[in-house]
């Protein structure tokens, strides 16, 4: 393999949802920086701000059939073609199951799960006649630990790690490798607008992992460029943890 990190991406065209902030900005901004094209997606109007050379921004809801096509569509016809997807896009919210409404069920999972199924599934069709691509998707190592009042999330990250390896199977005859990144406490906003603090308390919570500390988003996107790239050649359905520790301490 002669690529080095620097320019493992170059020339490869990408999409990441989620990309207005936190992980999937790091995300977006880090694979253009090593050569990257991307279409950055966000229902927040925010993610305009990322718009330059080698990188359009595009306003969209995730969880939108027509999204995903747009989405495909917009990199096709701006760039020629599709090479790399990241599965970004996420909500959280804290309740307990006996509070939550099937309104609250289904905002979760409709963002988490089912945006990334459609994304998959019409990125999957660009990227079939190549034989080549990525699909990268941002699960957690809450997909395998329970935590009170964020059923919905963990449930969703579940599912995300299940649609990885299960897509894997059907993609890679096709030349095309699924991966996601097991992720632990980063400091976000995603809590914005449902707790007060939301950063602090991820920095807090991440303190109880072996490392010490939570992560930035820049070292999750650089796993990402990692399994997005061709260095990651022989990864098919990994769940690829970053969390500092946390899925191997017990108590």
């Amino acid at each position: 393999m002669n690529t080095s990190p620097a320019t493992d991406v170059e020339g490869k065209i990408a999409i990441v949802t989620g990309a207005a902030s936190g992980i999937g900005r790091a995300i977006a901004e880090l694979l253009h920086a090593r050569g990257a094209k991307v279409v950055a997606e966000d229902i927040n109007p925010d993610v305009e701000r990322l718009a330059g050379p080698g990188i359009v921004p595009l306003v969209a809801d995730v969880s939108k059939e027509d999204s995903a096509q747009k989405a495909v569509a917009l990199a096709v016809e701006t760039f020629g073609r599709l090479d790399i997807l990241v599965n970004n896009a996420a909500r959280i919210m804290s309740k307990l199951v006996v509070d939550m409404t099937r309104e609250d069920w289904d905002a979760i999972m409709s963002v988490n799960v089912t945006g990334a199924f459609l994304h998959s599934r019409e990125a999957m069709k660009a990227m079939i006649p190549n034989r080549s691509g990525a699909i990268v998707n941002i699960a957690s190592y809450a997909a395998y630990f329970a935590f009170p009042q964020i059923a919905a999330y963990t449930a969703s990250k579940g599912a995300l790690v299940q649609l990885t390896r299960t897509l894997a199977l059907e993609a890679i005859e096709h030349g095309i490798r699924v991966n996601a990144v097991g992720s632990g406490d980063v400091v976000t906003n995603i809590w914005a607008g449902k707790m007060d603090n939301g950063s602090e308390f991820l920095a807090d919570h991440g303190r109880k992992a072996p490392i010490g500390r939570a992560a930035r988003a820049e070292e999750i996107a650089e796993v990402v460029a990692f399994l997005a790239s061709d260095r990651a050649s022989f990864m098919v359905g990994s769940v690829v943890m970053a969390d500092g520790g946390m899925s191997v301490k017990i108590g």
